[in-house]
């Protein structure tokens, strides 16, 4: 991979962050070319209910929860009547079961009393519903539905930060950045990729910069 060493701070135009990013997604394609959404579903609606469970969550724990309980409610309208109680116990080993059950069975009444017990597709609709923020709704349309979107979650707005690509700390503003680099047809795949470095390679405290695939593209640490 050709090298596209970062300018100094502030002096790095747009091209030249075109320019990394190509590199970098490069980069990150080769070093990990079988990755994909670290959360099981097979519905929309499945991948919903996943979302909302993993907030300060290991998605290994909300897939081994889901394994079962995604057998036993099928449908919004099931989750939405479940007994609260004999909910809470299947999702007791999921951390603030109780919040999070109810946000779900909120969620799930609103689908069945407005969308007819279908997930929605547009951004607009899903951050209605209740226990949706703009990142669950961009995850969700992305792998749910094929749709062009960036979900920042702690691993892409972190690694965004070290790479340059955004001085931001609100999600929502390094969304807007990201979106402005990365096309529309790479979007889904580059949080993907940037997910599982962040996991891998990239870790919070302690960063493994001197095997980094991408390290000759990247600022970080300055």
């Amino acid at each position: 991979m050709k090298a596209h060493a970062p300018a100094p701070p502030g002096l790095e135009s747009l091209s030249q962050k075109w320019r990394r990013m190509e590199a970098i997604f490069s980069g990150l394609n080769q070093a990990y070319p079988g990755t994909a959404l670290a959360l099981n579903f097979s519905s929309p609606l499945e991948l919903l209910i996943a979302l909302i469970l993993a907030a300060q969550c290991t998605d290994e724990r909300v897939n081994a929860v889901t394994a079962n309980v995604f057998k036993k409610y099928q449908t919004a309208m099931a989750w939405a009547g479940a007994d609260r109680r004999a909910l809470e116990r299947d999702l007791q080993s999921v951390s603030f079961y109780r919040n999070k059950t109810k946000a779900i069975q909120a969620c799930c009444q609103e689908l069945v009393d407005r969308f007819g017990g279908e997930v929605p597709k547009t951004l607009e609709e899903l951050v209605s519903l209740p226990g949706v923020g703009r990142k669950t709704a961009n995850v969700l349309r992305g792998n749910a539905f094929g749709q062009p979107a960036i979900g920042v979650d702690r691993h892409v707005g972190r690694l965004a930060q070290r790479m340059g690509f955004t001085t931001e700390t609100d999600p929502d503003k390094i969304e807007l950045d990201l979106n402005a680099l990365v096309p529309d047809e790479r979007k889904v795949r580059f949080c993907h990729l940037m997910q599982t470095h962040g996991r891998v390679q990239c870790l919070a405290r302690t960063p493994q910069c001197d095997t980094c695939p991408v390290r000759s593209s990247c600022p970080y640490p300055t």
